[in-house]
């Protein structure tokens, strides 16, 4: 009786499938794991000051949507929106326009664009600390400038209305050039054949802008605004060290609620529920946004 032989594309599949284990370990201990555990807490009254903890059901649920939960996951929901606006409007539309400004090959704009890319290497916690100073009321350098112009100093991080926009100056600072060395490199990825055929039909600057530079860009569009959206939506360190999600709650955005219940309540079964809410919202705008681009989008280029 003849044995069944394995056929080499078995054992090539077995290779394979074997070099990819140590990775599938991996994941399954640091990311699957700690996520199922998450969704297990949710259901708990676990509280960091007591050693016992006991199944509640759906508790903590109820408090997030029909509790006293409900206003504060608003409040840093809206928070949030208005954060993640602002750093994609700053890291898409500011990178784009320094991208069109800077897109030379002289070795003075290799220097310029190397100068607005540096602040991105800079630490979070080192530049918010620097913002600190610059912010001050008192001290700050910026205060003192307007008041070299006669305008009255703003109370940057102290006042409810500025707070945010001054946690944006310090995400912008650090955006702006990742976003114009992204497009920048696409653009040099465009052929210049289109740009002739459109000189040749007589086509002004702002129409290859409108016509050619903006939908072969598409692609990079999509990318910086699906990455940027989900780290601003996961801003902290930034809002930690500025503003400690004040004033009056102007600043608290997901993340730092997170770290509140968790860190400072000590309530960890109400930071799981949020902390599970966020990443559901922040799936269901991926995927909304890819089902959305897949017509406007061209990879042509």
């Amino acid at each position: 009786m003849k044995k069944n032989k394995i056929s080499p594309r078995t054992i090539s599949a077995l290779k394979d499938f074997i070099c990819v284990v140590p990775a599938l370990i991996f994941l399954a201990v640091f990311t699957y794991y700690p996520i199922c555990k998450l969704v297990q807490i949710s259901f708990t009254d676990w509280n960091l000051l007591n050693d016992r903890w006991n199944y509640v059901g759906l508790k903590n649920w109820i408090w997030l949507f029909h509790g006293s939960g409900t206003k504060h996951l608003l409040n840093s929901l809206r928070v949030t929106v208005l954060y993640s606006i602002g750093e994609l409007t700053i890291t898409l539309v500011g990178g784009m326009i320094l991208a069109l400004v800077f897109n030379r090959m002289s070795r003075s704009f290799s220097l310029m664009r190397a100068i607005v890319f540096m602040p991105k290497y800079v630490a979070m916690s080192s530049a918010a600390v620097i913002y600190l100073w610059i912010l001050n009321t008192d001290t700050g350098i910026l205060n003192y400038l307007l008041r070299a112009v006669g305008l009255p100093a703003v109370d940057w991080l102290g006042n409810r209305h500025t707070a945010l926009i001054s946690v944006l100056m310090l995400t912008g600072w650090r955006a702006i050039g990742y976003g114009m060395m992204i497009y920048l490199s696409a653009m040099i990825g465009i052929p210049r054949d289109y740009y002739e055929a459109a000189a040749l039909d007589g086509a002004t600057s702002a129409q290859k802008f409108w016509k050619i530079t903006l939908p072969m860009l598409s692609p990079t569009t999509l990318f910086l605004f699906v990455t940027t959206f989900i780290s601003s939506m996961k801003v902290f360190q930034s809002v930690d060290i500025l503003t400690s999600g004040g004033p009056y709650r102007s600043t608290e955005v997901f993340v730092y609620k997170i770290y509140l219940y968790a860190m400072e309540d000590f309530r960890m079964d109400r930071a799981s529920v949020i902390a599970i809410a966020f990443f559901i919202l922040l799936l269901v705008v991926t995927a909304s946004t890819f089902k959305i681009s897949n017509k406007n989008v061209h990879y042509d280029s």
